[in-house]
């Protein structure tokens, strides 16, 4: 007895883990893993890999299953691996590869049903993870097709005789009878604020710098990734020549490059670590709704992850989002890094100053120059300081001076020496948004104006269908601010001097599209502008990625008030009961009737009522029909159980038979239905008659 358990046992673990489960198991393992391609680790992704090779030759019947002990080693090994990379890779992508290897090295290992429920819960939890990872529309779809292969897997533990497709169907359905409940819940349940925050993520940030110089925006403009999106309340929205969004100031210049003053970096730390000041967002919002509050803007922007902290916004931007700061150089900043698409909504007011009055000290920052730095471009400033002694005046001539010379706007500007803006101003004379703006900066400081360097996007793609901008990171750009007195800071872009229609039209319009944010893309005219068909199909596309974005996404506690509220007029807890219970019962009426559980009377063939009820009589003598027995293998039963009806009930069967399996003529049809229907009357009054007579002999 002791030596047979075990044996049993043994069988039938492999008997439940048929070829056909493997199969889905194989997939599911793929499948599970391809939508977390850019959390996996190399190491990850190599052992990942071995796992999968594995499977595939138990599969094929070439190798053994592992040992365990060769499996907790690899276990261990993964662990410490991950340990040590921690840092570089951010504590939830650390996380998130230790489970990649725990379900990998468990899938190899398998040996029963308890653990391939084990493979699939992890499944469904790296599915889950995925999407928060990766939330927009098509990633939805990848994640939903990724647990429609996850629940086939249990449905072929159930069903491993069964055929690929039967799998497959019966999959699809159990994953759409869950849609309304899913639903369901989306629209009931409160939104409430997280009970715990998701570690930040490692790895590459995405998007702008916080210092610019003659070469990082340059390389954003070979990229067509998505920045963010703009929605305008009002439905009338702003020309191209006026979407300047700002992302972020830089009052630090070392000769080389423009970089962020520390003041400014101490209150984003401050910010961070929530110690920031709860009043100062405030005290901006209060002093631009005193002023010029008709000419405010209202709008709603969806930023794309990028790993960063700061927002976008036209100037001046004020927001009433609680996870958002306005900091004193009036930039929108996130407490923490945008990880995940992010809406808000933005009020600006675009007539209102910036900073009338400044302190010495902020005064001296965006004053200084490097010793001994471009002497050729300080020469040229004096001359402007001399010419035109009125700040206005001077500086409209520093404008008109680039549109006078024969500069030229490019993205591969010629290379420059020590004396970076020298090299440019006076010689070179090609260049992009930045050296303009710095040639800029630099000669207003240089004739006493403070000034300062702005980098965020300009301008937008308008989709018509959808009624929003879309900001690309090609479009990245920079301008300068200075401080004029009685007008605060003022923007000035000698961009526009130089290439107009940059700033009226839209990066488009100056460059060919195939020269810089498609020159990398092996699929380039896919995505060009100047093909109508893809273009439309392009725009279509992403209009239903907003929608999706703005109504799933974007579902706050607002907007389920305000569907709520359509749907049953007065928002109570006793409505919103009734919705649930009344939806639930219908859900569950739906799924009750297609797994065969509840079923509706129906009109019936008089043929097949007439048999059944002679069927049901003989059930109640004690001989019932199986639902899968035919009619003669019925009627062999009968012939033996009940001799004395034999005749009659051989008749009864051929007829049916005739009727619902042969081709008849019209006539012949009507004969035989006429005589099936005799002949059943006739067959119940005579069970009838020999139940009894038996009954009596029987007592």
């Amino acid at each position: 007895m002791v030596r047979i358990k075990p044996q049993r046992s043994r069988t039938s673990n492999q008997f439940d883990l048929s070829r056909q489960t493997l199969m889905w198991l194989l997939l599911t393992n793929i499948a599970i893993i391809s939508p977390l391609y850019s959390q996996i680790t190399l190491w990850s992704l190599a052992i990942c890999t071995i796992c999968i090779i594995w499977r595939l030759g138990i599969y094929l019947g070439k190798v053994a299953k592992p040992p365990r002990w060769l499996v907790t080693a690899l276990g261990l090994a993964s662990a410490v691996t991950l340990t040590m990379v921690v840092s570089q890779i951010g504590a939830l992508n650390a996380l998130i590869n230790l489970l990649i290897l725990g379900y990998a090295l468990k899938y190899i290992e398998m040996r029963s049903r308890r653990d391939v429920h084990i493979v699939v819960l992890v499944g469904y939890f790296l599915i889950a993870l995925s999407f928060i990872q990766q939330q927009s529309l098509w990633s939805a779809l990848h994640l939903v097709i990724v647990t429609l292969i996850n629940t086939c897997v249990l449905v072929s533990l159930h069903h491993d005789k069964a055929h690929f497709r039967f799998t497959a169907n019966l999959g699809s359905k159990i994953i759409l009878q869950s849609f309304p409940l899913a639903i369901l819940l989306f629209l009931v349940l409160p939104r409430l604020p997280p009970l715990w925050l998701v570690p930040a993520q490692g790895g590459a940030k995405t998007g702008l710098s916080s210092t610019v110089n003659f070469s990082n925006i340059t390389e954003l403009t070979r990229s067509a990734e998505l920045a963010f999106r703009a929605t305008f309340q009002q439905g009338e929205y702003p020309k191209n020549s006026a979407l300047y969004w700002r992302a972020i100031v830089m009052e630090d210049y070392d000769g080389k490059q423009w970089s962020q003053n520390s003041a400014i970096i101490a209150s984003e730390n401050a910010v961070s670590t929530h110690n920031a000041s709860k009043q100062s967002p405030n005290t901006h919002k209060i002093n631009y709704l005193n002023k010029n509050i008709n000419q405010s803007i209202s709008y709603t922007i969806i930023a794309e992850p990028s790993s960063q902290q700061w927002l976008f916004g036209l100037d001046v931007a004020t927001t009433q989002d609680p996870g958002i700061s306005t900091l004193t150089d009036h930039r929108l900043f996130a407490k923490r890094p945008i990880d995940q698409r992010r809406l808000y909504k933005v009020t600006s007011y675009p007539e209102h100053s910036m900073d009338a009055v400044i302190s010495q000290a902020v005064r001296e920052v965006n004053l200084a120059l490097p010793n001994q730095s471009n002497p050729g471009t300080r020469l040229l400033a004096q001359q402007f300081e001399q010419q035109y002694p009125t700040p206005q005046k001077r500086l409209n001539a520093m404008m008109n001076y680039f549109s006078e010379q024969p500069y030229y706007y490019t993205l591969r500007p010629p290379a420059v020496g020590h004396q970076q803006i020298d090299d440019f101003l006076l010689r070179n004379k090609a260049g992009f948004c930045v050296h303009y703006a710095s040639a800029f900066a630099f000669m207003a400081r240089a004739t006493g104006l403070p000034a300062r360097i702005v980098s965020g996007y300009q301008g937008g793609e308008y989709n018509e269908a959808a009624g929003y901008f879309s900001v690309y990171q090609y479009m990245a750009h920079a301008w300068v601010e200075v401080w004029l007195p009685g007008q605060g800071w003022t923007r000035y872009d000698p961009t526009a001097m130089i290439a107009p229609e940059r700033i009226e039209q839209g990066f488009d319009a100056v460059f060919d599209p195939h020269q810089s944010y498609l020159i990398d893309s092996p699929f380039g005219y896919l995505g060009s502008r100047t093909s109508d068909i893809f273009n439309q199909l392009r725009l279509q596309f992403a209009g239903i990625d907003y929608f999706w974005s703005v109504w799933v996404l974007g579902f706050n506690s607002d907007k389920q008030q305000d569907v709520l509220q359509k749907m049953l007029g007065e928002v109570t807890q006793v409505r919103v009961a009734i919705l649930v219970f009344t939806s639930l019962l219908i859900i569950g009426l739906a799924i009750a009737y297609s797994a065969g559980l509840l079923q509706f009377s129906r009109a019936t063939d008089k043929h097949v009522t007439a048999y059944m009820g002679v069927c049901h009589s003989l059930a109640r003598r004690g001989l019932k029909r199986a639902e899968s027995e035919g009619p003669e293998d019925y009627y062999q039963r009968v012939q033996t159980s009940f001799p004395t009806i034999e005749a009659d009930f051989d008749k009864l069967t051929r007829y049916y038979v005739a009727l619902k399996y042969q081709t008849l003529t019209p006539a012949a049809y009507k004969r035989i239905s006429r005589l099936l229907i005799t002949q059943s009357r006739w067959l119940k009054f005579n069970i009838i008659k020999q139940r009894l007579a038996l009954d009596k002999t029987n007592t």
